[in-house]
């Protein structure tokens, strides 16, 4: 195979502060500034690079929009864990649990949304 995983994405923002809080303070990713002071998001192996809109640097998506984004996320902890403390930050959940099909098998997923109005989707492995 051609392709061997993903090292990072893109993310266009309305609002760096508030995307920022989402990222680190609801998902507990780790928030790193690189370059020119471009700002990131680390988890695991990967990162979600962040882009203000009307501020993306070049190249760049054709057409680079906030909350056009569809992304699931595998838990390091279990699903339960994930939703209590979804309900702690009072991060509302729009669905689930409810049983999906992740890239290597069966899923357990909730959704929720970015304050970009991105659609996420936490999962554990079923």
């Amino acid at each position: 195979m051609l392709i061997d995983h993903l090292d990072h994405l893109v993310l266009t923002t309305c609002d760096v502060d508030a995307c920022k809080d989402f990222y680190t303070r609801v998902l507990g990713m780790r928030a790193e500034t690189f370059g020119s002071g471009r700002l990131a998001f680390h988890f695991g192996e990967q990162k979600i690079n962040v882009h203000e809109r009307g501020h993306e640097i070049n190249p760049k998506a054709h057409l680079p929009v906030p909350g056009s984004l569809d992304l699931c996320f595998i838990a390091s902890e279990g699903l339960d864990r994930v939703i209590a403390h979804l309900n702690e930050q009072r991060w509302p959940i729009l669905e689930g649990p409810v049983p999906r099909t992740g890239a290597t098998g069966p899923i357990r997923s909730v959704y929720l949304r970015d304050p970009d109005l991105n659609l996420i989707e936490i999962a554990e492995k079923a």
